[in-house]
């Protein structure tokens, strides 16, 4: 017999059918049997398509209904109670879900402290891979760190009724109004995010932040034209900068190797020389370039050395302070021109730009020429230094018509056995009205080092000035010196103010002025 005739013959006999054969569920099973071949039922894709159409015909409402992902799986099956119970709780607990949120939201309302049912709900947001679905447990609208624009005032100033009423002068609203302007601030001051904290300035502590942003923002303008338009330690301004590669350019300089000095007023850098457009000036090997810093810091109390100089009191312009820097390097310039022709040790001016005063190098090799105060010199040495200063302050005083007016250890220099001078631009002439008195503080200063320095000859500060200036002054006691001196300076400037008359220019040296007791 084949497979089919045994197959018919066993069927009357056949139990009840499987579970997926019925309509229902819970109806009765169907046993209709279908006569099929043995090769057939060993079929896995026959069986598939065969449940696929019971359980869409069994299940039409299921699956139009059901969402969530508890069906959407290929392995779920749907003909368990266990799980179509658990679909139907899983509804349930997110009508329940829903309810809660509502009362949340009936219960909250607009307070800044609200509660949550998070405990009491029955699916937590995390388990849904639904986006619908997840609810964020922190009542962001409520989040302190959200920012919060501040509420306007209508046009008649205030706002509600009755108790609730809030006028604009409210601690509050003024508090968070003030916070927001904060953002009106400049760039630089850094305020915040104190909008989003919820910050409330009261208007004291905002005007004081106000004029103190106004303040750091006018100190950071200062501070860039400062460092735009003014030299700085060891370092120069832009125009400076560039002076000095015009300099390079033209082949008057060789190369610029660095900075050998710094002072309260000018900064010193040396250079190689180069050569000379014209064949009468020469440039020497090695130069020293001074620029006179343009911060008028250092100038604010030196003005009294051009101001009552009479070789520029007519170019003096007190509004104009960077014109004083100029006419200070100007100074110097023509005062060491003087010094040269009288044949004083003193440094070689080249040229002039501006604030820029190319000198000869006192010094070698790059190697600056020590100070006086910095150099170990024996008893011959010091004393040979002794007279030699003397007989530059005699020179400068009565051929230049100059006092130094800043004389010193510090600005004399010893080179191949001799002293030199150095720093002129506030030396000024005799007829000065401070000029004698600038004079006899030189004397002090030089014969104080010499005394210490052991030069049994050196004179005293009153000696020494009648020395320098030729004048016989016989005072006990300084401070009858002193007041003579003062006295002689009165006389010069009424002579001179009454008669107009200039006793020196740079065009012509005269001969020192003389004052008669």
């Amino acid at each position: 017999m084949d497979s089919v005739g045994v197959a018919a013959a066993a069927a009357p006999d056949a139990g009840p059918g499987p579970a997926w054969q019925s309509k229902c569920p819970w109806g009765a099973p169907n046993t209709t049997s279908i006569s099929c071949s043995l090769a057939d039922v060993m079929s896995e894709q026959l069986a598939k398509e065969l449940q696929l159409e019971e359980e869409n015909a069994a299940f039409p409402e299921v699956v139009a209904v059901a969402e969530g992902p508890f069906i959407t799986g290929e392995n779920i099956d749907t003909s368990s109670d266990l799980m179509l119970a658990q679909m139907l709780q899983m509804e349930f607990d997110r009508e329940y879900d829903a309810q809660l949120r509502r009362e949340e939201k009936k219960i909250n309302g607009d307070s800044k402290v609200s509660i949550s049912f998070e405990n009491y709900r029955k699916v937590h947001p995390y388990d849904s891979d639904s986006s619908e679905d997840e609810v964020d447990w922190q009542d962001t609208r409520h989040d302190p760190y959200r920012a919060d624009k501040p509420t306007t005032t209508p046009r008649r100033g205030f706002i509600g009724k009755g108790k609730d009423i809030t006028t604009k002068h409210d601690e509050v609203v003024c508090g968070r109004k003030n916070t927001a302007r904060m953002e009106n601030f400049a760039p630089e001051f850094q305020v915040g995010d104190g909008i989003g904290m919820d910050l409330k300035l009261s208007n004291q502590v905002f005007n004081a932040l106000k004029q103190h942003a106004y303040s750091e923002e006018r100190r950071s303008a200062r501070l860039h034209e400062k460092k735009e338009h003014s030299t700085a330690e060891k370092a120069v301004d832009p125009k400076t900068r560039l002076l000095l590669y015009k300099m390079v350019n033209a082949g008057m300089l060789e190369t610029i190797t660095g900075c050998i000095s710094t002072g309260k007023e000018s900064v010193v850098f040396h250079a190689y020389g180069g050569k000379s457009a014209t064949e009468d000036k020469v440039i020497p090997p090695e130069c020293a370039i001074k620029v006179f810093k343009t911060t008028l810091n250092e100038f604010k109390n030196r003005d009294k050395y051009i101001k009552d100089d009479y070789r520029f009191k007519d170019r003096f312009s007190k509004l104009n302070p960077r014109k004083i820097i100029r006419m200070w390097a100007e100074k110097e310039m023509h005062n060491l021109t003087r010094m040269q022709n009288a044949g004083i040790p003193c440094p070689q001016v080249v040229i002039l730009k501006k604030h820029v005063l190319v000198m000869s190098f006192i010094g070698k090799d790059q190697i600056p020429a020590p100070k006086l105060k910095d150099v170990t010199l024996g008893s011959e040495d010091m004393k040979k230094a002794y007279y030699q200063t003397l007989n530059m302050m005699q020179q400068l005083y009565r051929e230049c018509n100059l006092v130094h007016a800043d004389l010193s250890e510090y600005n004399m220099l010893w080179h191949d056995g001799k002293v030199w001078l150095i720093d002129v631009s506030q030396s000024v002439e005799p007829t000065h009205p401070h000029g004698l008195e600038f004079l006899f503080r030189d004397c002090r200063n030089v014969a104080q080092f010499f005394q210490k320095g052991g030069v049994a000859e050196a004179l005293n500060e009153r000696e020494l000035f009648n020395a320098v200036s030729g004048l016989n002054i016989t005072a006990d006691n300084e401070v009858d010196f002193q007041a003579e001196i003062e006295a002689l300076e009165k006389m010069n400037e009424d002579h001179v103010q009454n008669h107009g008359k200039k006793l020196s220019t740079f065009s012509s040296d005269g001969d020192p002025p003389i004052y008669d007791e």
